[in-house]
């Protein structure tokens, strides 16, 4: 049996509403703690918050914020009536507009900012909203913060499974299955025809829920999966990597806060750094590594994302080639594809 690595079971105790020591800090989700466990570890009920300079910005402590920089942690000092619930609020952009003004708010210095940078990058590795609260206590699940930078920075695929897979229109295809052994998360490679003995041409796709199985009109990514595997088809074969990066890296749950808070007037960009992410939280090291699995080195990209094509390089995979893949407009996505190029700096 395969033992979880450590970062494995830091993130499935963060989503299980379970303490995690990231060297001398020890740290409970805003998200999935419950007032009970809060209390269990915190019954002085002296817990900051632990959150990003972002979301310091969106409560209105840009003023204090002299003790963090631009990008980094911010530690919100506790007070009477902040509890669960209220630290929810805080969290939570999408209750901006609905809560009632909270305060005063006090931000303080992060006594180690290496592990808080830690602490918010495993939050997002999880999935979760970066803002934790900070407990004193001792627990099982112990890390170091390098173990959250070799996650994200060293990304490893192992293949696990691979199997024939007949598909309707396409050449005969099989489909490799991959583990990153730091995080668990799997991904599918899905390898179609044959290359021809030059560089394939790749498509790196991002899961998406709601565009690829529901037809969501809000972005274009179910048109640019389908079409992505015609022209794969019409050119004979090529390998179209299907990556476990929903909402560019956030997760779903804050995929969909995203699109409460699009509701509300912001764009795409906007709206994840009010979640506390980055534009884009994804990191192409593992897609390069799962080509470097299947003996691949270089590739045609198939691909409107300078991203993309930049990630992959810096991770060691020549691209011979970018192949532009667009996608009409609809009156749903029409803002959101002119973000992607203005903000994002997507090719035409």
């Amino acid at each position: 049996m395969t033992t979880p690595s450590p970062i494995e079971l830091a993130i499935a105790a963060l989503r299980g509403g379970r303490p995690v020591s990231i060297g001398s800090t020890t740290l409970l989700s805003v998200e999935t703690a419950t007032q009970a466990m809060l209390d269990l570890l915190d019954p002085g009920r002296r817990a900051p918050m632990l959150i990003s300079a972002q979301r310091a910005t969106a409560l209105g402590l840009g003023n204090e914020r002299e003790v963090a920089s631009d990008s980094g942690p911010v530690e919100v000092s506790h007070c009477d009536w902040l509890d669960r619930e209220a630290g929810m609020a805080l969290a939570d952009p999408g209750r901006d507009v609905d809560r009632a003004p909270v305060g005063p708010l006090t931000a303080i210095a992060v006594k180690n900012v290496d592990e808080a940078n830690a602490a918010l990058t495993l939050a997002r590795l999880a999935g979760l909203l970066p803002a934790l609260w900070i407990v004193d206590a001792e627990v099982p699940v112990a890390i170091d913060s390098s173990d959250v930078c070799a996650a994200t920075t060293a990304p490893v695929a192992t293949i696990v499974a691979r199997a024939k897979l007949p598909l309707d229109d396409l050449p005969a295809s099989q489909m490799v299955a991959f583990r990153d052994p730091a995080s668990g998360e799997e991904h599918v490679a899905l390898l179609i025809g044959a290359f021809g003995g030059k560089p394939p041409l790749v498509r790196l796709h991002s899961e998406c829920l709601t565009g690829d199985v529901f037809g969501s009109l809000k972005c274009d990514c179910g048109p640019q999966l389908k079409e992505a595997l015609r022209i794969l088809a019409e050119e004979g074969g090529g390998a179209l990597l299907y990556l476990r990066q929903e909402g560019r890296g956030i997760g779903l749950a804050n995929k969909l806060r995203a699109y409460a808070l699009q509701d509300r007037g912001l764009d795409t960009v906007d709206a994840n750094r009010r979640l506390g992410f980055a534009d884009d939280e994804r990191n192409y090291g593992t897609a390069a590594a799962m080509l470097r699995a299947l003996g691949i080195d270089q590739v045609r990209l198939l691909t409107n994302n300078p991203a993309k094509v930049s990630g992959l390089q810096h991770e060691g995979i020549e691209v011979v080639h970018r192949v532009a893949h667009h996608m009409p407009t609809n009156p749903h996505n029409a803002d959101y594809l002119a973000t992607k190029r203005k903000k994002s700096g997507h090719l035409d």
